[in-house]
């Protein structure tokens, strides 16, 4: 994780030290609405703001609409801190429907999850909500995973709109800072304006081609105009970087050493186990936010069994063929969706394009993962699965595949206790 820098202390971290040296921190009581898009690894920095809160012994109110509540837990599991964490879990019997694969959840009931038994009544839901805000101390941080999955479930955007426009004042007079993710594409034009107008903050997170980007769209109380413009950001596990620009030159060592370690297919714990580094001190290097001593380089080169003179040479590089994508180039890359699965970017072409979808255990979607209607070809690489197309249930193991022309399924779950991998071909 990202450590936020030391700010004042009316002044609340980020969790990420670039942010809160662009924005100067968030101020106590800011809502913080992030318009996000498929692919922008926006899951990093609500775990970076997690994580910094707990490192600060504050309070973890994380509303879930959009994900079951063992998805929540596994996504938090290297930060969580039971004592300081409560999930309200408003998806089991929302979106999650009472299936029983989300109900078994509650058979050894984890006392830091509430479940929401009506979470399409929204009084009930948020007088659950504020009961449970009335036991906690000043300060509580707040997650709201999904204001799109909160229309989804509430029927309209005026229904949100209308508990947003409750629960903004009020958290910003519990003193806290509050994050809520849109999902931007969801949303008409007057929603999104109507929610900045309430809110204090509004970060939008875009993709183009390859590269990240953060914008902030509201920042009340700030008058640097340079937080207004496009900042690329890394991602690299939940390790954030944000630059006003990225230099490409002959000197960048981080990505060239990244380069070639993924190509060999080794961890960064691997390689820095290799060479007695820490694997955070190899994230940062990676990201050219420290430079290696000459040692530590030559170490690296060994360790890759490279030449130490061929990543600072300015001429061509050892490259893969063009036709070859090894799966750890492909698992490497920030996801292009994260909610229910993980879809990755393995291909694109002018004529084909293929991307492979991961899905853990026992999650079910009530959709496809694509809203195209192009032709596919769905292969079952691993694991167990059940679609519906048109009414009709199959099971597929590895080595199936189905053929989707005109019809496209309703339905998809995960039956089996591993992760099931699926690779989709347009």
């Amino acid at each position: 994780m990202t450590n936020g820098s030391l700010l004042p202390k009316n002044k609340i971290s980020a969790g990420v030290a670039s942010l809160d040296t662009l924005i100067d921190g968030f101020s106590i009581g800011d809502n913080v609405v992030w318009e996000v898009e498929a692919g922008t690894a926006y899951g990093a920095f609500i775990r970076n703001f997690i994580s910094r809160s707990f490192q600060e012994s504050q309070k973890v109110i994380y509303v879930s609409f959009n994900r079951s509540p063992q998805s929540v837990l596994n996504d938090l599991q290297a930060i969580r801190s039971a004592e300081h964490f409560t999930l309200i879990d408003c998806f089991t019997s929302g979106k999650g429907k009472n299936d029983n694969t989300f109900l078994k959840f509650y058979d050894s009931p984890d006392p830091g999850v509430v479940r929401i038994e009506a979470p399409r009544d929204i009084d009930a839901f948020t007088a659950t909500l504020n009961a449970i805000e009335d036991r906690l101390p000043p300060g509580a941080r707040y997650v709201f995973d999904s204001l799109t999955g909160m229309q989804d479930l509430w029927g309209d955007e005026n229904a949100t709109h209308r508990f947003f426009t409750y629960m903004c004042p009020r958290l910003y007079d519990l003193g806290t800072v509050a994050y809520w993710i849109l999902e931007k594409e969801a949303h008409s034009p007057r929603f999104k304006a109507n929610l900045r107008h309430i809110t204090q903050v509004v970060f939008d997170l875009s993709k183009r081609k390859n590269s990240l980007y953060l914008k902030a769209l509201k920042l009340e109380g700030r008058h640097d105009r340079e937080v207004f413009k496009p900042h690329q950001y890394d991602v690299q596990a939940d390790s954030l970087t944000i630059t006003s620009h990225r230099k490409e030159t002959v000197t960048d060592i981080g990505a060239k050493l990244k380069e070639e370690r993924v190509r060999t297919g080794m961890s960064q714990k691997e390689l820095a186990d290799k060479v007695n580094l820490t694997p955070s001190f190899l994230s940062q290097l990676e990201n050219n936010q420290v430079s290696p001593s000459l040692s530590t380089y030559l170490q690296l080169c060994r360790a890759l069994s490279i030449d130490p003179g061929l990543l600072l040479d300015a001429g061509p590089q050892r490259t893969e063929a063009p036709w070859l994508v090894r799966k750890q180039e492909i698992f490497s890359r920030v996801p292009l969706r994260e909610d229910y699965a993980k879809v990755y970017e393995a291909a694109t072409g002018k004529k084909v394009s293929a991307r492979i979808v991961v899905l853990p255990p026992g999650v079910a979607m009530n959709r496809h993962f694509f809203y195209h209607k192009d032709e596919e070809l769905v292969f079952v690489l691993e694991g167990d699965i059940s679609v519906m197309i048109e009414g009709r249930e199959e099971h597929l193991s590895a080595g199936d595949m189905i053929h989707l022309q005109e019809s496209f399924p309703s339905h998809w779950k995960n039956e089996g206790g591993d992760e099931a991998k699926l690779l989709i071909v347009w």
